[in-house]
């Protein structure tokens, strides 16, 4: 199992994940169309090439929910009995069909849950990156894992 229990965290632990992706227009048009989501940017070259991006900029919640994705089999994959929220999502700078991303994860805080013994919350600050190192999408996740078994 590659997930982590609660008590094998601590504050400060930094992972570097693996996973690369490098997005293809169908990853964009998939997740686009999938959320009803009719921002020419997205799916209009036309259009966004007359924009100040000069092309298409990939959506948002693909973004999102890749970094999301790629931290799963690092972080929680196995050990997870909920996600409790996602908090202070950024995005300080656009993707683009070509741009290969990879994703960190460090552990920002980390406590016992009062209402669940054996369980405990964990919360870290992910960050997705492109090719040249730029932060394109940040958020900090918290998530109630269980405890290590006895």
């Amino acid at each position: 199992m590659p997930g982590r229990y609660f008590d094998e965290w601590q504050a400060g632990d930094r992972i570097e994940h693996d996973l690369r992706r490098t997005v293809t227009d169908t990853d964009n048009v998939m997740i686009t169309t999938l959320t009803h989501n009719p921002q020419p940017l997205h799916l209009d070259a036309e259009y966004a090439g007359a924009t100040e991006f000069g092309r298409v900029v990939v959506n948002g919640i693909f973004t999102f929910g890749l970094m999301v994705g790629i931290s799963v089999g690092d972080t929680t994959l196995g050990t997870l009995v909920a996600n409790l929220g996602y908090d202070k999502v950024v995005m300080p700078k656009p993707v683009f069909i070509g741009d290969t991303l990879r994703a960190t994860s460090e552990v920002v805080e980390k406590r016992p849950s009062k209402s669940r013994p054996g369980q405990g919350i964990v919360t870290w600050k992910h960050q997705m990156l492109n090719q040249r190192d730029e932060v394109v999408c940040e958020c900090l996740r918290s998530a109630l894992l269980k405890s290590k078994p006895t």
